[in-house]
């Protein structure tokens, strides 16, 4: 592994800005560019949103982001994973890597990992290079939704991948 992935932290505002600011024509087609909603990202975290930041191992840089969010627990135990590359690691296989990491936690037992059971990754159709990472993760797709989510002014039709922890390596 070239990379490690972590909580953001307060400290990471300047360099999340420049990663995301960086990254712009490259995330903006699929995701909204916010390279000012680091603190409001902070703010947010809670019991059903879980961030964790990609760090590159060599050089300390943010490779990428991903949000756990909509947990839900008891007998659902799911959550959705919605990511973003950062430039110039984007195509360097280092959010593989990073989604890799992620996805073990989130199936880890308690107290180390999230404890879930389902994880749902949601993609616009025409986003080939997402999509090619989930099925890399071994997310099954699950069916198409259309109009599903509001994105860049628009509601925007998804591809819907999952993957349960009976089906990830070493669970």
């Amino acid at each position: 592994m070239r990379v490690h992935i972590r909580p953001p932290e307060t400290s990471d505002a300047v360099p999340y800005a420049e990663a995301v600011a960086r990254s712009a024509e490259h995330i903006g087609a699929w995701n909204p560019v916010e390279a000012d909603g680091f603190h409001e990202l902070l703010r947010r975290q809670s019991s059903g949103l879980r961030t964790f930041l990609i760090i590159d191992d060599e050089t300390l840089g943010i490779a990428g982001k991903c949000n756990v969010a909509n947990i839900v627990r008891g007998r659902f135990g799911n959550a959705t994973l919605g990511y973003d590359s950062y430039l110039p690691f984007a195509g360097t296989g280092r959010m593989s890597e990073g989604m890799r990491l992620i996805v073990g936690r989130c199936f880890a037992s308690y107290p180390e990992g999230l404890e879930l059971h389902r994880l749902e990754i949601n993609v616009q159709p025409e986003n080939n290079r997402s999509i090619a990472l989930a099925k890399r993760l071994g997310f099954r797709h699950e069916g198409f939704s259309p109009r599903m989510l509001y994105v860049n002014g628009a509601w925007r039709d998804h591809e819907r991948f999952a993957l349960t922890a009976e089906e990830w390596p070493g669970s």
